[in-house]
């Protein structure tokens, strides 16, 4: 029997260890056993997870301070169980706050676990020095973007291997990356210009993002007319959409589920603007990124404009996305920036395949041998 322990706090590092586990399950079979934290996508794959992931899923340092006694019970819980089950291996993906802090109780405790940690923390962003500390706890770190294996070995972090971004697998997304010119036509003349509108997929982006975006949509209807809108929504997050939009003069079209939201996102020119939390504000200079927005680190330059905070302007941005909706040198340098990203993302092996041979090499040769 293998058992394989994971720790997984959010929805998206949820479909990502679903994914993990169908490629394990048909070199593993019967003899794989699963335990430890995962969210609905791992529990259909037959992980019984020690309670509901969405406990964890806060956004914020300001949230995070107010349920600290809560999420401490919680780590506890799970690192206690995990060392109970005496696993032999540990996955932790992503949410490093919560999942780190359990590794490093399971090293302390159990040395001789391999840990893997898939979707590393983003050491490229802030926070440099925690890529030289994760090497005591974490023994690969399996990674989802290009320029991360690199980013590790420069900042003397744990080996790293780049497998894709399990987006790149998606069939709408993965037709999209084939034939582009296809699945995202240049907007003819005749055709009215749409507005996708991103406002977060947590509801304290939604709330301080929302509004904003509605006064950039009525300006840019002064401009553009016959403009429309479209925001793509979780479906748990719709009803607060709705009710956010209730009094915009025009309302865009509400979409959810997953054709809809590929359709709308094809290889659109796009533009980011982003307010944190009051509290997280307060420590904005420990980012030491020089870009917030993931195309510009893939491809290396700023290709996407971003704005933040005082300059989360209704004028200026209706005014930006103008020239990104037209026929402009702006727009055609975005769709040229998009097409580098696809080749530099392209990948010949699904990345669950590619993450469960990591995971398989490491139990197989244990930690004594991967260490060295």
């Amino acid at each position: 029997m293998t058992t394989i322990a994971f720790v997984v706090g959010e929805a998206s590092g949820d479909r990502i260890g679903a994914d993990l586990i169908r490629a394990l399950r048909p070199k593993l079979g019967d003899e794989l056993r699963l335990v430890g934290l995962g969210g609905e996508a791992m529990q259909a794959e037959g992980l019984d997870s020690l309670f509901d992931i969405d406990e964890l899923s806060i956004i914020g340092i300001g949230a995070i301070l107010a349920r600290l006694p809560q999420l401490m019970r919680r780590l506890s819980q799970v690192a206690d169980a995990v060392i109970a089950a005496r696993p032999d291996i540990l996955v932790i993906i992503d949410s490093p706050t919560f999942s780190h802090r359990v590794a490093k109780r399971v090293r302390e405790k159990l040395p001789d676990v391999p840990i893997v940690n898939y979707v590393p923390p983003t050491v490229w962003a802030w926070r440099e020095e925690r890529a030289q500390k994760m090497r005591a706890y974490v023994d690969h770190a399996i990674c989802i973007l290009p320029f991360e294996p690199a980013t590790m070995e420069r900042l003397d972090g744990p080996p790293s291997t780049y497998v894709g971004h399990p987006l790149m697998r998606v069939p709408a997304l993965a037709q999209m990356i084939a034939d582009p010119a296809r699945t995202a036509p240049e907007r003819t003349p005749a055709s009215p210009p749409r507005l996708l509108i991103l406002p977060g997929s947590r509801r304290g982006e939604i709330n301080r993002l929302i509004d904003d975006f509605g006064r950039t949509f009525d300006v840019l209807r002064g401009r553009m007319p016959g403009v429309t809108a479209v925001i793509p929504a979780l479906v748990r997050h719709r009803r607060l959409i709705e009710q956010k939009i209730a009094a915009w003069e025009v309302k865009p079209e509400i979409v959810t589920g997953e054709a809809a939201k590929w359709a709308a996102f094809a290889d659109v020119p796009m533009a980011l603007a982003y307010r944190l939390d009051p509290v997280a504000y307060q420590f904005r200079h420990l980012i030491s990124a020089w870009t917030a927005a993931m195309p510009n680190f893939i491809v290396g330059h700023a290709l996407v404009p971003e704005h933040f905070h005082e300059f989360v302007r209704p004028e200026m941005l209706a005014r930006r996305l103008e020239r990104l909706m037209t026929p402009t040198p702006e727009r055609a340098a975005q769709r040229a920036g998009f097409a580098d990203i696809r080749e530099m993302m392209r990948i010949d092996v699904a990345p669950g395949e590619a993450a469960a041979a990591i995971v398989l090499d490491c139990i197989a040769r244990g930690r004594t041998s991967i260490q060295t």
